[in-house]
């Protein structure tokens, strides 16, 4: 919300001291969010006039129209001056801004006499861009007669050197995006008056006896609550947007169009309440809101073919659908510059009905940004009251009256005690005080047995519980005079093993080369689909977000793979060709359970509400993902380049297992999103902890991924609470190694795994290793068959190992590998 401090100066009496980042800094201090003060005009230094256009010659014997203009600047000025100009949107006697020579406009332009057009122009009849106001190029700038006198300075009168604040507003403070609901904040903020003009009705004619009102309805008064609509004929449709409205809607960031639109803009704008202008001739009966008829189509007025949805909310005549609902117009019924007739609606929409469609329709607009945060319930029949009475001020015509249509309304009243913004904050804040600053804000207060009734004003739809109280209670107190204390830790705690195992793990993997990401946590059945996740699976999503940002990702994640692997796609897709990415989070898992009643917010929950709150949330753990992609190790002199595979992906499991302590064990699996064979699930002590291997073909291709992608997904819960709560210290023997290689031949159907942990545990405590370096399938072996070897290591803590124990120790590996795995020593 862009908010001009001039416009803010005629609803609110401010500190004429005051500049704009000052009332800035105000608006800070009471929980708003002022992104930047930006000066009008910035760069215009000199002397800048109002001129009276005297006289004008229309110059013809050049290629485009030109004018030599006399325009008066006042006595002070030098009088008359001669300026040529090129606009054709003025005529003697109107009053103009003009840049004297020595002036310099932004952009560093220096104004001065200069010959052109075989005359000397003495100075710049100036336009809105010239200045540095706006995109306007098509015309100077007119003003209204009897603004000011020849010689004047223009500057202010023209909005130069006008600040503006940049508001970012949040979805909760819909009343900050209007004039009218940052001048009461200010009021607040500086302790003065404020004069709520947008409950006011303005002065309008009788209705004409002789014309009969467009109607309107509501088919859906859940939807739509409160419909008006005003009529209005005879309107000029040639009629001006006056300069001062104009120049308003431009610092606001908006486009003038025409008057009847400007008009629903400024009002807009000024009170907060989106309107809309129809043309009454095109009008096919009663306009009234209801629900849209699936299959139907609207041509909205930014010329778009929209498919319509049965929950979508239109606005409809005999003929069907001409609007969307707080959201956009229809193409049919839109003002034009022949237009002499207009239905003015002003109406009620439910913020979460805009919401849905406006996100369906991937349409966002200044009204539904408003009536998605609330719109004042009670604003309707006044902002269009506003707006018609500039409409027939400022472009003439006959008022015909209103219709309306209203669903009965019973006020919302919260009760709460005085002392409870004191308890929650911390600090002493008075009953009275509590009562001044909720009064302030527009609340209804009366006194019970219980405390206070409040009842929150309209323009508060936010306010529905006493916690909200509070917060308004606190923001207005300031933020910046709560105590701060910092909690005192217990002595001897410091970090929990889990965070201590995630922060080790983290560096393990990062000093492997992989990079640490985080992603958003959520997802849709897309990404899931395109992974092969069964429905049943656990990995599969079952909590859906009440208001998700995006349709197309309403769940919260399962799974950290989706999100890592769309992570690993954009950076393939910005030129990294090559990489291995990993990220450690929470994920969501399970059903939520039945729903309890919020806690109070004064005192600790009870042992029962504990419960009820561990039962209502699903399970949460704590996982690690790792996909990678590419060379492992690029080409060069050293030799040829190694792309990641499976064994990478497996490797990641044994780096976090050996930073916990403990060891993983591999066996083959069948997991769908998984290359079939290429597949491991990890067990720790038994406990499956997670999977990694080779994507399935189809899963890279449905993503975009390079093939031969491969990924890895580990539980951490389940390895932190394996893990030993103290490592001992490896114990290093002073004693030689000695060495023995076996090679040992095993069928294709044998996992690896399988036959090292039957080597490990057949040889029992004094081996210290055990590590596979080759294979071999050839003619050498049966077919069906595969040779591994393996470099055995054995040590003592305190002898050197003869060849006796040695050799013992080794048949003893291979006769269980045998018994197990049907191990045969390769040669034998």
């Amino acid at each position: 919300m862009r908010a001009p401090v001039s416009w803010l100066r005629e609803l609110v009496d401010l500190p004429a001291q005051e500049g704009g980042r000052a009332i800035a800094e105000r608006l800070i201090r009471a929980g708003l969010e002022v992104e930047s003060v930006e000066r009008l005009g910035e760069g215009v230094q000199g002397t800048l006039v109002i001129g009276r256009v005297e006289q004008v010659e229309e110059l013809t014997e050049f290629k485009k129209p030109i004018r030599w203009c006399q325009v008066d600047v006042g006595p002070a000025h030098g009088g008359v001056r001669g300026i040529i100009c090129g606009a054709r949107n003025f005529l003697a006697g109107d009053l103009v801004a003009v840049a004297l020579p020595g002036t310099v406009l932004p952009g560093d332009f220096r104004i001065a006499a200069r010959q052109t057009y075989g005359r000397t122009s003495d100075g710049m009849i100036c336009s809105e861009r010239e200045l540095g106001l706006g995109d306007d190029h098509d015309g100077i700038i007119v003003l209204p007669p009897g603004t000011a006198k020849p010689g004047d300075d223009a500057a202010g009168i023209v909005g130069v050197g006008d600040e503006v604040l940049d508001i970012a507003v949040t979805p909760d403070r819909g009343y900050a995006l209007s004039m009218r609901g940052l001048a009461r904040e200010l009021a607040i903020a500086y302790g003065v008056e404020f004069i709520d003009l947008g409950l006011a009705l303005p002065d309008l004619p009788a209705p004409a006896e002789d014309g009969v009102p467009a109607q309107c309805g509501s088919d859906d008064l859940q939807a739509c609550s409160l419909f008006t609509l005003r009529t209005i004929t005879g309107f000029d449709p040639g009629a001006p947007t006056p300069a001062w409205m104009r120049r308003r809607l431009v610092a606001c960031g908006m486009r003038p169009v025409s008057l009847a639109v400007d008009v629903t803009n400024y009002v807009m704008l000024e009170l907060g309440q989106p309107l809309h202008a129809f043309d009454l001739d095109k009008l096919q009966g009663p306009v009234r809101a209801a629900r849209a008829k699936a299959g139907d189509t609207l041509q909205t007025l930014d010329h778009v073919e929209r498919a319509l949805d049965a929950d979508d909310l239109v606005i409809r005549d005999d003929r069907g659908s001409i609007g969307l609902a707080g959201t956009m117009g229809g193409l049919e019924t839109e003002i034009d510059e022949g237009t002499t007739s207009i239905a003015l609606e002003a109406a009620w929409f439910a913020p979460d009905v805009v919401a849905r469609m406006s996100r369906r329709h991937r349409l966002s607009s200044e009204a539904s940004r408003r009536f998605e945060r609330g719109v004042d319930r009670a604003l309707a029949p006044y902002a269009s009251a506003r707006a018609a009475a500039l409409l027939l001020e400022l472009g003439g015509g006959r008022y015909l009256g209103m219709t309306a249509v209203e669903a009965p309304r019973r006020p919302h009243v919260i009760s709460m005690t005085g002392q409870l913004p004191a308890q929650v904050a911390g600090m002493e804040i008075s009953q009275d005080r509590t009562e001044e600053l909720l009064a302030a804000i527009g609340c209804d207060i009366a006194l019970a047995d219980a405390g206070l009734l409040v009842t929150p004003p309209t323009w508060r739809p936010d306010l529905s519980d006493p916690a909200d109280l509070v917060e308004e209670v606190i923001r207005l107190v300031g933020y910046d005079r709560l105590p701060s204390t910092l909690p005192t830790a217990a002595m001897g705690h410091g970090q929990t093993l889990g965070q201590r195992m995630r922060r080790r793990i983290g560096m393990v993997l990062a000093a492997r080369g992989a990079h640490e990401v985080l992603t958003y946590p959520f997802v849709g059945d897309a990404e899931l689909d395109a992974l092969r996740v069964d429905p049943a699976d656990a990995r599969r999503p079952r909590v859906r977000l009440a208001n998700p940002l995006s349709d197309e990702q309403p769940y919260l994640r399962a799974s950290l793979l989706p999100g890592l692997l769309a992570a690993l796609r954009r950076n393939i897709g910005r030129g990294s060709d090559a990489g291995c990415l990993f990220e450690i989070g929470s994920v969501v898992q399970g059903q939520l359970g039945p729903p309890v009643g919020r806690p109070a917010v004064d005192a600790r929950p009870t042992a029962g509400e504990w419960a009820g709150i561990e039962a209502l949330l699903p399970g949460q753990p704590n996982m690690l993902a790792a996909v990678m992609c590419g060379d492992r190790e690029p080409a060069g002199w050293w030799g040829p380049a190694r792309s990641y595979d499976w064994s990478d992906a497996v490797a990641v499991a044994d780096a976090v297992a050996d930073a916990a302590g403990l060891q993983v064990a591999r066996e083959p699996d069948e997991d769908p999103s998984f290359h079939p064979g290429r597949c491991a699930r990890l067990l720790i002590a038994g406990m499956p902890v997670g999977v990694a291997g080779e994507l399935h073909p189809r899963v890279t291709e449905a993503l975009g991924l390079p093939a031969r992608t491969c990924a890895a997904e580990i539980d951490l819960d389940t390895v932190t609470a394996l893990a030993p709560e103290v490592r001992s210290a490896p114990q290093v023997s002073t004693h030689p190694v000695a060495k023995e290689d076996v090679a040992v031949v095993v069928s294709e159907m044998v996992p690896v795994a399988s036959v090292e942990a039957a080597l490990r545990e057949g040889a029992g405590p004094l081996l210290e290793s055990v590590r596979l370096f080759d294979v071999y399938r050839g003619p050498q072996v049966p077919q069906g068959h595969r040779s591994l070897a393996f470099a055995l290591r054995f040590r003592a803590s305190d002898r050197t190992l003869d060849a006796a124990e040695t050799a013992s120790a080794r048949e003893a590996a291979v006769a269980l590998a045998g018994q197990r795995c049907g191990a045969v020593l390769r040669g034998l």
